[in-house]
């Protein structure tokens, strides 16, 4: 009788098998992976060292990295300086500099500082320091009492023209204030040169309105120079109420009805038909005639007036007529000085 295998113990017997070589993959698999991988592992030591690239121009970061400044007040012959050596009090000293702009420290001798400003001449010092082989890190500070070389020079009309101290903060009223204040004859407005900029110099307006004197009020340093011209003048003689000098401060044009009101008009016995007016030009003084009565009553037209012009207005019991040099003589003599704005 022919008998049949158990189709099931075939099955069987192909599962044992299966599993018994998935076992042996698995653990030659995990004999062979301490070796398998031929790469380096990564070192977070060595990622955290890697350069990154940075895009052109450098990152934020870089570009906020204080940079050495080298503006401000420069030093010069003359200036007296405080140089300080921390750690080091005997190769500390108090000086001026040389004409040929040089200081002199123990132990490294001259040190030219002309020209530089003190974190300029800070770091002079420290490398003439550490080439000499006197300090290892040497910190020196370079303070600058006195900018003789350099203060803020002061012309024009002023009580005391000269050149004052720029240190310390200075604006503008504090320096004019500085050289006396302003004369009599002087103009509404300054001039500033700045150094290095002589060729566009600055104009500033004196105005008697507060809003503008803050802004009019700015800052100077060391090298600039401020000019008070002398402004427009127009003298009126004879019979007015207020003969002198009266000095044309403010921006509108002025004309013979506006400064002869400044001088509170003619006298009673002013003879105002013969009113004349003096100019001088480049070939001499020039005499023109004023209808003075008819401007005071509209009905002529006013005249402007240029700087230096002498009006003169005649009493009315004089016979004889005043000679120009006369009239210029007692215009050059007259003492009272007036302002129209």
């Amino acid at each position: 009788m022919c008998r049949f295998a158990n189709p099931f113990s075939y099955l069987s017997d192909s599962v044992i098998i299966l599993v018994i070589v998935s076992c042996f993959q698995v653990a030659f698999a995990q004999n062979k992976a301490p070796g398998q991988d031929a790469r380096p592992k990564s070192d977070p030591t060595a990622e955290s060292s890697r350069v990154v690239p940075q895009p052109v121009g450098g990152s934020s970061e870089q570009k906020s990295a204080p940079q050495a400044n080298s503006s401000g007040p420069v030093i010069g012959p003359g200036d007296e300086v405080e140089v300080t050596v921390y750690g080091a009090t005997d190769l500390s000293k108090h000086t001026r500099v040389s004409a040929d702009g040089n200081i002199s420290i123990s132990l490294i001798g001259s040190v030219r500082v002309g020209g530089l400003t003190s974190s300029e001449a800070e770091a002079a010092i420290e490398a003439q320091l550490r080439q000499n082989n006197i300090l290892n890190d040497p910190q020196v500070s370079v303070y600058v009492k006195d900018y003789t070389s350099s203060g803020i020079s002061v012309a024009g009309e002023v009580a005391k023209p000269g050149a004052y101290s720029a240190l310390g903060p200075h604006r503008l009223f504090d320096v004019v204030q500085a050289a006396g204040g302003l004369t009599e004859r002087a103009s509404s407005s300054v001039t500033i040169s700045r150094r290095g900029d002589e060729e566009n110099p600055v104009t500033m307006e004196l105005s008697k309105d507060p809003a503008k004197m803050v802004r009019s009020n700015v800052e100077l340093h060391p090298g600039d120079t401020v000019f008070v011209p002398k402004a427009p003048m127009v003298y009126v003689l004879g019979e007015v109420n207020k003969p002198g000098g009266y000095v044309l401060n403010s921006a509108d044009a002025a004309t013979v009805l506006r400064v002869v009101a400044g001088a509170a008009g003619p006298t009673p016995s002013a003879a105002v038909g013969r009113t004349r007016m003096l100019r001088r030009t480049p070939t001499g003084w020039q005499e023109l005639p004023v209808q003075l009565k008819a401007i005071l009553q509209g009905k002529a037209a006013d005249i402007p007036v240029s700087d230096a012009d002498i009006i003169f207005v005649p009493s009315s019991h004089m016979k004889t007529v005043i000679a120009i040099s006369t009239v210029i003589a007692t215009s050059a003599a007259t003492t009272a000085i007036y302002h129209i704005y």
